[in-house]
């Protein structure tokens, strides 16, 4: 129960995240050098989006999808 309460916590973090107001009205300042601030802010959200969806994978996927279906059987419930 933990870990869904935290798949969940993470998800509306990352729903709030995703839309950055603070970088709307400004390139600058510059990430390396030559990176738009909110394009490098977004590269970062897209990493840990990915990271997200892997933890969901590993820990809350469904198990019964998992299962084989034998020789004549139906995967259909």
């Amino acid at each position: 129960m933990k870990k869904k309460g935290l798949l969940i916590t993470l998800v509306l973090a990352l729903y709030f995240l995703h839309q950055d107001f603070w970088f709307w009205r400004t390139a600058h300042p510059l990430f390396l050098g030559f990176i738009p601030i909110g394009l490098s802010y977004h590269v970062c959200y897209s990493l840990a989006v990915a990271l997200v969806m892997w933890l969901f994978v590993k820990y809350a996927w469904p198990s019964h999808l998992e299962e084989r279906v034998g020789p004549g059987e139906s995967w259909e419930a």
